[in-house]
């Protein structure tokens, strides 16, 4: 999942720099939406790892 939060930032930075700016702005919410549904899958799993260990 991270990795394609990567992909859409690079194809927001590469559509902002040609001007393309709707394509850019919706590139850009996807990859921050992945980058912090990859945060809280993380913590979740951090969590859960460290409950199941006691």
């Amino acid at each position: 999942m991270l990795y394609w939060a990567l992909v859409f930032f690079v194809v927001a930075l590469v559509a902002g720099a040609f001007g393309f700016g709707g394509i850019a702005a919706a590139s850009s919410g996807i990859a921050q939406i992945l980058f912090f549904l990859f945060l809280v899958l993380f913590a979740a799993s951090l969590i859960l790892g460290l409950v199941r260990r006691r």
